[in-house]
């Protein structure tokens, strides 16, 4: 386990200048930059030089995140890491194709030239371990005739919604969303990446250091593509012959020109990992859409004005039956029910008016549906499921699991022309995680103490692809304005 590295490994990232040119040409045009919690990186070329830059300039944030993910499925699972090595050359290679293989073994290269000890498996390990650990390894497990660990279940990950037509302010679409996660995995979770590739549209998304897809799904492309999702709880699944979702969901980032095509790219060859619920909106047309991308049924419903909230729910009842058969619609006490209960209060409550600074007030809001007041816990659209006393069943999360909100992102359509959103590091309401009292008071959670640090929330800020420094100006700037803080 890579638990060698150290603070003086990682201030040597923090202090890395922005612009740092060696004389590599595989770095040509290439630029990193620290702003406000999270770490800004322009990627440009074909995709072996996409992966190399990415690898060199974000090698000890790699490294830090693969030994982050590695500790974490190696003690859910119970198996070693070259566990799940194994599964990534067998099961996960194998249907990568040359654009994304290029680009991952890129990856590889770039940080095994800045000196760190990573290759090609552990990076494709890295990318596919969402769909793999809570997916796949049960899927497997059943098919051997063997018990799943407990702790290895489709999770609830995110609060999202989008809106359009009648439902906004300017009448133009609005989406936003949270990254739940476990919060040594979603300190790391900040990284903004603005990617041009030689083929398909250029990109902005959030992501996760050594991932070549955003992970937790929040991006819009030069088409005016506006993408995020959620996860669908509880879900049983796997195909195979399939090919890995995060290819599938980097493919539909980068290729897709309108609803019908992202919809295409994310069905073909569905392998059931990382099943989302998925939010999109086509700037050019105003329209929006919600894909529940279940493995048996992938039903699809569009809009032209309205909005969809999500937050871990399935909607339709053929795929609640066979894709998650767990899932009890009933429950008004879960998380995944009382965040829907209040996620169509909040939109209901400002219907017609919704914009970005309402979008941040959505994400960070505390009120819990099923006990009728404000409380920070696991039932409220900004997550703190270390406050919480009460268990998760519906994916096997214990009583003050350091694990909740861990971002918060906003967009709206004329950010969208701009290649433009407003991000914030840490909970969305600004509250921050500390992680030395919460180890003393829950000394359960001390397996994480190698990998868990404080996560204290940054501000609303805003990032474009036309900047090329923290202090650059960003023409949707009037939007980093909030009525959350």
């Amino acid at each position: 386990m890579r638990l060698c590295l150290t603070a003086c490994i990682l201030a040597v990232f923090a202090s890395t200048a922005a612009f740092a040119q060696p004389s590599d040409p595989r770095l040509k045009n290439s630029y990193t930059f620290q702003k406000d919690g999270w770490t800004y990186i322009h990627l440009e070329g074909t995709p072996s030089e996409i992966g190399f830059q990415h690898g060199y300039f974000l090698a000890t944030q790699i490294a830090d995140n693969l030994q982050t993910i590695e500790l974490e499925n190696t003690h859910e699972a119970g198996k070693p890491w070259p566990y799940f090595r194994a599964i990534a050359h067998d099961q996960i290679m194998p249907r990568i194709e040359p654009e994304y293989r290029a680009e991952l073994q890129g990856i590889a290269d770039g940080v095994q030239v800045a000196g760190q000890n990573i290759d090609i498996l552990d990076i494709v390990a890295l990318n596919a371990h969402l769909e793999v650990s809570d997916y796949y390894i049960p899927w497997l497990l059943k098919q051997q005739g063997k018990a799943s660990p407990p702790a290895l279940v489709a999770p609830g990950r995110c609060s999202a919604f989008i809106a359009t037509g009648a439902a906004t302010k300017d009448g133009k679409i609005v989406i936003a969303h949270s990254n739940w996660s476990a919060y040594m995995e979603g300190e790391r979770w900040t990284t903004v990446f603005d990617i041009v590739p030689t083929k398909g549209n250029r990109i902005l998304m959030d992501g996760s250091p050594g991932l070549i897809h955003s992970g937790d799904d929040f991006g819009v492309n030069s088409a005016g593509i506006m993408i995020t999702e959620t996860t669908l709880p509880m879900f049983q699944g796997w195909n195979p012959s399939g090919i890995p979702e995060f290819i599938r969901a980097r493919k539909a980032m980068q290729y897709a020109n309108n609803i019908d095509q992202f919809v295409a790219l994310m069905r073909e060859g569905n392998n059931g990992g990382y099943a989302n619920s998925w939010l999109v909106g086509d700037r050019k047309t105003n329209e929006i859409a919600y894909l529940e991308l279940g493995l048996k049924h992938t039903p699809l419903t569009r809009k032209t004005t309205g909005y969809f909230v999500s937050a871990n729910f399935p909607v339709n009842p053929d795929l609640i039956r066979d894709d998650t058969p767990g899932f009890d619609t009933h429950d008004m006490k879960s998380t995944m029910n009382a965040r829907h209960v209040r996620a169509e209060e909040f939109v209901q409550q400002h219907l017609g008016q919704l914009d970005t600074a309402l979008a941040e007030q959505y994400l960070s809001d505390h009120y819990d549906s099923y006990e009728h007041k404000v409380v920070a816990a696991r039932r409220s659209l900004c997550g703190h499921e270390d406050a919480s006393k009460d268990p998760e069943p519906a994916w096997d999360s214990p009583p003050f699991s350091p694990s909740g909100a861990v971002t918060g992102k906003v967009m709206d359509a004329t950010m969208a022309e701009h290649m433009s959103f407003t991000a914030r590091a840490g909970h969305p309401c600004g509250e921050d995680f500390i992680a030395a009292p919460f180890l003393a008071a829950h000394p359960e959670f001390n397996w994480q103490a190698p990998v868990l640090h404080d996560m204290k929330a940054g501000p609303w800020s805003t990032f474009s692809t036309s900047q090329k420094s923290a202090t650059a100006a960003t023409p949707a700037a009037d939007h980093t304005k909030s009525a959350a803080e």
